[in-house]
């Protein structure tokens, strides 16, 4: 299951549970919604709630994020597995973005929002 919100040119979502393929279509509507009326916009993923995910969602990722390479502000990542942490790490070459990793949810998005809107 996502939760997605829009804030301040942000794009914040919440995985519980499995992450689907479903899941992830939903984040990149809302993504590419916010791309489209706002620029580009900065990305949380809170996963620390996440129990697994599909492999057809890694599969996406990837063409997502090659897709929209340059598309992105800053991307936040919320965990605490060391296996997400790792996978965020290789992720971030498919794209031209600071990617940072965090423990916290308020400090992932304390420092989405201290970033410029780029257009």
């Amino acid at each position: 299951m996502i939760a997605i919100e829009h804030k301040a040119h942000c794009v914040l979502a919440a995985v519980a549970g499995e992450f689907s393929l479903k899941d992830y279509r939903e984040f990149e509507d809302n993504v590419l919604y916010e791309l489209k009326f706002h620029g580009r916009p900065n990305l949380l993923f809170d996963l620390t709630e996440m129990l697994g995910y599909t492999l057809d969602v890694v599969w996406e990722e990837i063409r997502f994020s090659r897709a929209h390479r340059s598309d992105f502000g800053r991307i936040a990542v919320v965990t605490t597995d060391q296996w997400t942490t790792w996978a965020t790490w290789v992720a971030q070459l498919f794209v031209d973005s600071d990617v940072q990793i965090f423990s916290s949810a308020v400090e992932a998005e304390r420092w989405l929002l201290e970033a410029p809107a780029t257009a």
